[in-house]
């Protein structure tokens, strides 16, 4: 684990945005920006941290592990799923092939909390078009994984929750493709969960985006990262549950909670800024979770991302 000391002198030089036009046509989303030309794009993983559809800054090494976390996952479940993965010319950018994404993005859930738990206390989390039992309890396990997808919004927009119903009503995607997303989300979800609990972590709940290339069914983005994925303790969590206690988080829930708590902040207006201890903080739970996760220990030069991100590129021959 990095010290206190390392993760401040990274502040500085955390990674904003990439502006190389040399790459290709640029999309720029609230964490990646993904360079393409043809078949290709050219992904990098800003250390850009969102929360409610909000990009609120930036976070010391978050790219670097998001982008280790997810090339590890797709080692992990390779067996199980094709990705859309090419590349890796430099530890926070992935280089993959062009899929046509689908409009909605599959997420599945093992607990009731978050979002969820929030719905299901105001009452909205019919929207899914799930019959939730009553008297559920906040971070309960749910009886068997579930599906609650969400439109995918435009930066700055909100994703909104939405039945298997309506968007196969509205062709978001095609019966067919449909079941066979939600099966995969099945199955890799089994195998995320499993890898978890014999690092003795519990994978909570997760989202995974998805594509069609070349006529198949592919998984794209990242996938089973603390952007994506909520991941808990698991020695900690009978205790806490029966004590009505918050779990010991290792992902994004951390800012979330941070933001409703500290500063009354879900969406609406403008975001408070991040402090640097919040940053540093924050940057230790991604560093805990991508060592708890590998095994390994989370290693990097530091320093000027961009720069590093440039030599790479240029000896991969992807610029000039």
């Amino acid at each position: 684990m990095l010290s206190d000391a390392q993760l401040r002198a990274q502040l500085p030089h955390t990674l904003r945005q990439l502006d190389l036009p040399a790459l290709g046509s640029l999309y720029r989303g609230k964490v990646r920006d993904n360079y393409s030309r043809g078949d290709q794009i050219v992904m990098v993983t800003s250390d850009r941290i969102s929360a409610f559809d909000h990009v609120l800054g930036t976070i010391p090494f978050k790219g670097e592990v998001l982008s280790r976390l997810t090339t590890f996952w797709f080692d992990k479940v390779k067996d199980l799923a094709p990705t859309h993965l090419v590349s890796v010319p430099d530890p926070s950018v992935m280089v993959v092939k062009r899929a046509t994404p689908l409009p909605v993005e599959i997420v599945i859930r093992g607990y009731i909390t978050g979002s969820l738990w929030r719905d299901y206390l105001a009452g909205k989390a019919g929207a899914y078009g799930i019959d939730w039992p009553l008297g559920l309890k906040k971070d309960q396990k749910l009886d068997r994984p579930v599906i609650t997808p969400s439109t995918k919004a435009a930066y700055g927009k909100h994703d909104e929750p939405i039945s298997e119903a309506e968007l196969l009503r509205q062709g978001l995607a095609s019966p067919e493709t449909w079941k066979e997303a939600c099966a995969l989300a099945q199955r890799l979800f089994a195998r995320g969960q499993e890898w978890a609990s014999s690092r003795g972590l519990i994978l909570v709940d997760t989202k995974y985006e998805m594509g069609i290339a070349d006529g198949k069914l592919v998984v794209i983005d990242e996938i089973h990262t603390p952007d994506s994925s909520r991941y808990w303790m698991a020695k900690a969590y009978v205790q806490r549950f029966m004590a009505g206690q918050d779990q010991q988080m290792l992902d994004k829930e951390n800012i979330r909670q941070w933001l409703i708590k500290e500063h009354g902040f879900s969406g609406h207006g403008t975001p408070p800024a991040l402090t640097d201890d919040v940053r540093v903080m924050l940057a230790h739970k991604y560093i805990e979770v991508f060592e708890q996760l590998t095994g390994e220990v989370f290693q990097s030069a530091g320093g000027d991302v961009q720069a590093r991100i440039e030599q790479n590129l240029r000896k991969a021959g992807l610029l000039k």
